[in-house]
């Protein structure tokens, strides 16, 4: 069973916080045998293993975590966050810096990762209407087709498609991927798209054969990449209605 991502995420602030301490209350038994070095980097694994996660705070936490578990478990004076000696302190500021620097990498990382999901996501997407107007699928079931695809992609509470040209739309995605409300340009990858109405126009052989009609969700933000992913989509259903389809021209 998969944990919803909040839940997820709290867990793993609490393994950042607890794993340190308990894994530093383990070392205590083994102090007379095992340098301070050696206890340093098995503590940077605890903080590798969190930062795995990709959650940069999370790992944050777990830096801040095993150096103060390793003040107070495993420096002289024993249980207590004072620090007599330079080489502990060195070692101690040591474990914190590279525990904040693998959490940056793990960030960092993850987003990579995000990314790219998110990129294969929106070439399917493309590819499957592709496809549909490759195949010559009637235009109808296209734009069905794309008006789902599209409230998938940009998190819409619901897309649908009209062949009449609206009058003067207030709110309107342009070719090139700007949001424009009247003259002003409009920033979705921040604000998400505004009002209960935008209008996505549908191309096809140098003049407008219809508009999608987005009804947005509020302050979902929409990147500028999956906005031009629905251009294309609408441009596909475009060039679909502007083709003389094969069972009309039989007909």
């Amino acid at each position: 069973m998969m944990i919803a991502e909040p839940l997820r995420t709290r867990l793993v602030h609490v393994a950042a916080l607890a794993v340190p301490i308990a894994l530093s209350g383990l070392l205590v038994s083994f102090r007379s045998s095992l340098s301070d070095s050696n206890e340093a980097l098995i503590l940077v694994v605890a903080v590798v293993a969190v930062a795995s996660s990709g959650l940069r705070s999370a790992a944050v936490v777990a830096a801040f975590s095993a150096a103060a578990s390793f003040d107070f478990f495993l420096t002289r004076p024993y249980y207590s966050f004072r620090i007599t000696s330079h080489a502990d302190f060195v070692t101690e500021l040591l474990l914190l810096v590279v525990g904040l620097v693998v959490g940056e990498l793990a960030a960092r990382g993850r987003r990579h990762r995000i990314a790219g999901a998110e990129s294969r996501d929106e070439l399917m997407r493309l590819h499957k209407v592709a496809e549909l107007v490759a195949g010559g699928e009637e235009p109808e079931f296209v734009a069905m087709t794309v008006a789902a695809q599209i409230r998938e992609l940009l998190s819409l509470r619901d897309c649908r498609f009209i062949r009449d040209q609206p009058d003067m739309p207030k709110v309107t995605i342009e070719p090139d991927g700007t949001v424009m409300v009247g003259p002003l340009s409009w920033s979705a990858h921040t604000l998400g798209l505004p009002t209960r109405q935008v209008y996505l126009a549908v191309r096809g052989a140098g003049r407008q054969l219809g508009a999608f009609i987005l009804t947005p969700t509020p302050g979902k933000a929409i990147g500028p990449d999956r906005l031009l992913v629905a251009i294309a989509m609408a441009d596909q259903l475009g060039a679909a209605m502007a083709t003389p389809h094969p069972h009309s021209a039989s007909a």
